[in-house]
C-alpha cells in the first residue's frame, strides 16, 4: 500500500459565493495548475491546525472562522493524497503571495482559470450546490400554491427543490413536474425528482433524489441525470453514496420530528461522528432544520440543511 500524504486545504469564501484559487508554484508537481491553497499536515498536527499554519505561510492571513467540509482522496503518479477541505469564512490580514503563486477569485460554474488540479473536480461540483435543499411539502399545498411559491423563489435565487409528492399518481406527478419546468429560472434554480426512477427518467428534471431503499438497491449511479442524491441514515448508506459516486446525501433525522415520532433521532453528536468519517460528497442535515440551524449544521461539517415547506422562509 502506498503511503498516504494528508493535506489540509482551504476554500476561502466571500459573502457573494466567490472562492479563492491559487496556482501551484514552479518546481512543484503540476506547476501552474490551479488548486485551493493549503499544504501537508506536519507530525502531531490536526487538519485545522495545518490549515491555519499553511494559509498564514502561503497567503499571510490568520484564519478566524473555518468549518470542516469534504474529504477527497486522490491517487496522483507522485503521491496518494488525502485532502481535508475546510470552508473558510473569516480571516485577518492582507492577502499576498509568499511563494510566487497567482490568486484568482472564482464563481462556481463560471471558472476563468485552467488547468485545474484533478483532485478538485468533485470539490468544484460541491461548491455548485446550495446551503438549503428545499423539499416540497407532500400534499400540504395544492398544485397552484406550490407552483406559485417555487416561481417566487426562482425569480430571486438559484434555489433547489426536491419534488416530493408521493400522494400523486404517475400522470399527476408528471403533469405537475411539466408545469414547474415551464417556470423561468433566471438564476439557474434546479428541480430534482423524487420517487420512481423510471418515471423521473422521462421527465425534464435536473436530477433524482433516491430514498434510502432505492439507494441500497442500486448497483451503479443512475444514468441520464445531471445530479443524483440520496437519503441516508447511517454509515453503510453513506458508504453506498460514495461507492456509487453520487453528488450529495441527506443525513438524518437529526432532531425529533412530527413525521417520525417513534424513531429516535441521530442527534448532533452522532451526526458529527458520521461526517467525521470523511466523505467526498456534501451532506445536508435533515430533521427539525431551518435557516436558524444552518450555522450549527455547518459547524459539524454539513453542506447545509434540508428543509420542508414550513422552514422555506425562516
Amino acid at each position: 500500500m502506498r503511503k498516504i500524504t494528508r493535506v489540509a486545504a482551504g476554500i476561502l469564501l466571500q459573502p457573494d459565493g466567490q472562492f479563492l484559487m491559487a496556482s501551484r508554484p514552479a518546481g512543484k508537481p503540476y506547476a501552474g495548475y490551479w488548486e485551493f491553497p493549503g499544504g501537508k499536515l506536519e507530525a502531531g498536527e490536526s487538519a485545522l491546525e495545518a490549515l491555519k499554519r499553511e494559509l498564514q505561510e502561503e497567503l499571510g492571513i490568520n484564519v478566524t472562522a473555518a468549518t470542516p467540509w469534504l474529504c477527497q482522496r486522490f491517487d496522483y503518479p507522485h503521491a496518494l493524497v488525502e485532502l481535508h477541505f475546510f470552508r473558510v469564512t473569516a480571516w485577518e490580514g492582507a492577502m499576498h503571495s509568499h511563494e510566487g503563486q497567482q490568486f484568482a477569485w472564482q464563481q462556481a460554474g463560471h471558472l476563468q482559470v485552467s488547468p485545474i488540479l484533478p483532485a478538485n473536480g468533485p470539490i468544484l461540483r460541491g461548491l455548485s450546490q446550495p446551503q438549503l435543499l428545499r423539499f416540497t411539502p407532500a400534499g400540504l399545498l395544492d398544485n397552484e400554491a406550490l407552483v406559485s411559491q417555487i416561481k417566487q423563489y426562482w425569480a430571486q435565487s438559484d434555489a433547489w427543490f426536491v419534488l416530493r409528492e408521493p400522494q400523486l399518481d404517475a400522470d399527476s406527478y408528471a403533469a405537475l413536474c411539466q408545469q414547474i419546468t415551464q417556470l423561468p429560472r433566471p438564476h439557474g434554480g434546479k428541480l430534482i425528482a423524487h420517487g420512481s426512477l423510471e418515471l423521473a427518467s422521462q421527465l425534464p428534471v435536473d436530477g433524482i433524489h433516491l430514498s434510502a431503499t432505492q439507494l441500497m438497491a442500486c448497483t451503479s449511479r443512475p444514468r441520464g441525470f445531471d445530479w443524483v442524491g440520496a437519503s441516508t441514515h447511517d454509515q453503510q448508506q453513506l458508504a453506498q453514496v460514495q461507492t456509487l459516486g453520487l453528488d450529495y446525501a441527506v443525513l438524518g433525522h437529526v432532531n425529533n420530528t412530527a413525521s417520525h415520532p417513534d424513531e429516535p433521532p441521530l442527534g448532533w453528536d452522532e451526526f458529527g461522528c458520521l461526517l467525521k468519517q470523511g466523505w467526498s460528497f456534501p451532506c445536508f442535515a435533515i430533521g427539525g432544520q431551518s435557516v436558524a440551524t444552518l450555522p450549527l449544521a455547518q459547524s459539524y461539517g454539513a453542506q447545509g440543511v434540508a428543509v420542508l415547506r414550513a422552514a422555506w422562509q425562516c
